[in-house]
């Protein structure tokens, strides 16, 4: 049977049409891709890799995604534009190009643990959709470009486990939608800035940051649940309107140089608090037996700074701790029996490393043992030639 010329005519521009309904990517988006690509050292990119898809012979955004762009970028209903760039754990190695601003619909851009390295291009502040910026885990250096706040979009920001170096940008408090906020694992230094309105968790471990928490620095944050801000060099005193920030449940400031601590009792409506460690400071003075009026609080640690006196007798019926480490201070007098008393649940923690009278050495509690009586005395003969109380 003989096909009619016209017919088949019409199939060939139905194909035509076919194929050109699934090569509709934008050209500003697939240009910024092959620059991206570009700016990736070919020799970082192994066979298997999503990168290694990447064959601009293809449309980026064509379906189905059998052989060419198999994984690395998700694109819009339309098949039009990219909105998710999410590269695998590959090794990658090489910068992250200024073109990549041109991939306005992007909502995701996630290039964590891989080697990029070179400063972040200020034109990233260019992405208006962009709702989450993950580089965690590669080598990124210089410090964060302070049109980041023209993200106006962006409600999760990791920048953690990177080489960036210089203050916090004041202008991170413009990110009025961000929910959490990852800069630990860097070299960064100053203060804490204000903080965005929105924030649920602060994560700024590990860094240089120094001074003192200013109240005007969580003034707006109403919201904020997680901070950590351990291994730090932050000094002077914890205020006690920090512990009173009315949605906070986590507090980790340990290994800082924290020297006093100011603790108000909970507030009447209750406190969401249910962990706190400050260990591996400097606080002085006698451990605040008002952390014991915080509902839910079941994990405190005050190890290994220069606290004295004894521990509050509240500690011991307060049935919510499970955990408590106040091992490496200069405590004294006998431990509240209500550790050792075997109703209800054990406490677990640590006593140890004081100066404590009777803490019994079947206790796992009392472990390891207290300070030779030397050394307690000679710490208090110090403390009452500064005119330190000795219990």
């Amino acid at each position: 049977m003989k096909i009619p010329s016209n017919f088949l005519s019409l199939f060939l521009l139905f194909l035509s049409l076919l194929s050109s309904v699934q090569s509709l990517t934008s050209s500003a988006d697939i240009s910024a891709l092959k620059a991206f690509k570009s700016a990736v050292k070919p020799s970082s990119i192994p066979p298997w890799s999503c990168l290694a898809s990447w064959n601009f012979s293809a449309d980026p955004c064509a379906l189905p995604r059998r052989t060419f762009f198999s994984c690395g970028l998700l694109c819009n209903s339309a098949a039009t534009r990219v909105t998710q760039l999410t590269l695998d754990p590959a090794g990658y190695s090489g910068t992250l190009s200024p073109l990549i601003s041109r991939l306005t619909y992007l909502t995701v851009l996630d290039l964590s643990d891989n080697a990029f390295s070179g400063f972040i291009p200020s034109a990233i502040s260019s992405l208006p959709n962009l709702q989450i910026l993950t580089l965690r885990s590669n080598s990124f250096s210089g410090s964060i470009p302070p049109s980041i706040s023209n993200l106006k979009s962006l409600e999760s920001l990791d920048l953690s486990h990177n080489s960036l170096s210089g203050n916090l940008p004041k202008s991170l408090h413009f990110l009025s939608v961000l929910r959490r906020l990852d800069l630990s694992f860097n070299q960064l230094t100053g203060s804490v800035p204000k903080l965005s309105p929105n924030l649920l968790e602060l994560a700024l471990k590990r860094n240089s940051l120094s001074g003192y928490l200013d109240k005007s620095s969580f003034s707006e944050s109403n919201q904020l649940e997680v901070i950590e801000l351990s291994e730090n060099s932050l000094a002077g005193t914890l205020p006690a309107w920090f512990f009173l920030l009315p949605s906070l449940q986590q507090i980790n400031l340990a290994n800082n140089s924290l020297t006093r601590l100011e603790i108000s009792p909970a507030a009447a409506g209750g406190s969401d608090l249910v962990a706190v460690d400050l260990g591996f400071n400097r606080i002085e003075g006698n451990v605040p037996v008002n952390f014991a009026s915080f509902p839910a609080l079941s994990s405190l640690s005050l190890r290994y700074n220069r606290l004295r006196g004894a521990i509050p007798l509240e500690f011991s019926e307060k049935k919510t701790i499970k955990r408590l480490y106040l091992d490496g201070n200069f405590l004294t007098g006998k431990p509240p029996a209500g550790f050792f008393s075997g109703g209800g649940d054990p406490v677990s923690g640590s006593l140890g490393d004081n100066c404590l009278q009777g803490c019994p050495q079947s206790s796992q509690l009392c472990a390891p043992s207290q300070k030779p009586n030397a050394v307690c005395k000679e710490a208090y003969g110090r403390g009452r030639g500064r005119g330190k109380p000795m219990s």
